[in-house]
């Protein structure tokens, strides 16, 4: 038989049955994180265009894009936080010593949350963020919905069970979510459809969150050009202190206080940590949501060796109450700024009630972009004027960001804190634990979820 060479014809004719497939061409994307870098510094550009030459129809899509990422994020969030909520407490019946792992879980939150407030009220004492701004009394303005004590302790309960959805009071979620939880709990074994249903349903939507998530770079490319087009450059001028501020107390706390935590109270190497819990804090920083982040997060505290059944739990329950960002260092430094604008002294006694609030109160900010809320009741639990959150409004997108990085980072940092001492931790999943690409793992779980092919011939290919 004739053998053709390498340049024949026969060489592209594929003989009967072969099983090997054409090679196809495909768009190679770059890494994720370069995707939102490029998201990042074309939104920066766009925004510039469109305010520097009052292009019209780009500020609007710039606006319509960055809306829609967060629309999707919102309408993810109220079934998320139920099903994630309720799935991770009925979920303790798998982990032992569930009772002691929930607590030491909430005194970490607890702790953590106290050196925050410290680190920001000590930054605010030291700088004096709104001794140096050419902004006054003047340009503060009430907000429309504000927090007291009273409307976030009567606010819990819902008066029916339509209405926290329809108008996503994520507190009133959280209650909900946890009655149904700890009542399947009780009911054993009878209640194991509905806990299947809930298991179902969770990772129904977290699939559908992760196509939300891969929208980020484009999300980043509206939000950031949205911003930049309604504020410019110069509006950093009369915050230049206060934004250096709070970026200053998380970036202290993110890579000062967690690393130490780590290192001298779970004997763990925290550059590892970083390397394993990267695209949770990548993401959280674009995404400027805890819970959207949540499918992430809890796949690195997963990978960096938590077991699954305590990450259920603690990593939910994080994204709707652990809030170092939002809810201690921010609201703390957002005190001090308001006082100084509207001329009002603060005594010691106000500082440990900013303590006190930040602490307690940081459910309020519930895994939501923006932090008004926890703002307002600071500012209405010390007296001082709520037309003062109107004065950080224009800035809050820009400080928001490096806020929900340093909560979705404490979200997953506590987790391995108390699972290293509770000696439950996998040390070797730890040691080996690595960044990975969003895209990446949607592709794992699609084949995870695929099933199984026939068992058949092994047939060879070349």
């Amino acid at each position: 038989m004739p053998v053709s060479s390498p340049s024949s014809p026969a060489d592209s004719t594929e003989p009967a049955g072969s099983t090997s497939t054409p090679t196809r061409s495909r768009l190679s994307l770059p890494p994720f994180w370069a995707q939102i870098l490029i998201g990042l510094a074309a939104g920066v550009l766009l925004g510039w265009i469109a305010r520097n030459w009052e292009v019209d129809w780009l500020a609007r899509t710039l606006d319509e894009i960055g809306g829609r990422f967060v629309q999707l994020l919102r309408l993810a969030v109220a079934p998320l936080v139920f099903f994630a909520i309720a799935v991770s407490i009925t979920n303790l019946r798998k982990v032992s010593n569930a009772a002691r792992l929930a607590g030491r879980t909430l005194l970490w939150f607890l702790i953590t949350s106290l050196i925050a407030v410290a680190i920001g009220l000590a930054i605010g004492l030291i700088t004096n963020p709104g001794s140096g701004s050419a902004l006054t009394a003047a340009d503060g303005q009430a907000p429309e919905n504000s927090g007291s004590w009273l409307d976030f302790l009567t606010g819990i309960i819902p008066t029916d069970v339509i209405t926290p959805f329809t108008e996503l009071k994520v507190l009133q979620i959280v209650f909900l979510a946890a009655a149904v939880g700890i009542a399947a709990l009780q009911l054993g074994e009878k209640a194991a459809p509905l806990v299947t249903f809930g298991e179902t349903a969770l990772a129904l939507l977290q699939k559908a969150l992760w196509w939300i998530i891969r929208l980020a770079p484009l999300g980043t490319l509206g939000l950031i050009g949205r911003s930049i087009n309604n504020y410019g450059w110069d509006l950093l001028g009369d915050y230049a202190t206060f934004t250096i501020d709070v970026y200053v107390g998380c970036l202290l706390v993110l890579f000062g206080v967690y690393p130490l935590l780590l290192r001298f109270t779970a004997g763990l190497n925290p550059i590892q940590f970083f390397r394993g819990a990267w695209p949770a804090i990548q993401l959280a920083f674009v995404s400027r949501s805890s819970v959207g982040t949540l499918p992430v997060t809890q796949r690195v505290t997963e990978r960096l060796g938590v077991p699954k059944e305590y990450t259920s739990f603690a990593v939910p329950f994080g994204a709707t109450t652990k809030m170092d960002g939002c809810a201690a260092i921010y609201p703390a430094l957002a005190a001090i700024f308001v006082a100084q604008i509207f001329d009002v002294s603060l005594g010691v006694q106000d500082y440990v009630l900013i303590a006190f609030v930040s602490v307690i109160g940081s459910a309020a900010t519930a895994g939501l972009t923006g932090a008004t809320v926890m703002t307002t009741l600071t500012l209405s639990t010390l007296g001082l004027p709520l037309e003062g959150v109107g004065l950080l409004l224009a800035i809050d997108p820009i400080l928001d960001m490096i806020r929900t990085a340093v909560n979705v980072a404490g979200q997953a940092a506590v987790p391995v804190i108390v699972a290293a001492r509770e000696n439950i931790l996998d040390r070797d999943a730890y040691d080996n634990a690595k960044s990975f690409d969003i895209n990446e793992v949607d592709r794992e779980d699609s084949e995870t979820s695929r099933p199984a092919k026939p068992s058949g011939p092994a047939v060879a290919t070349a």
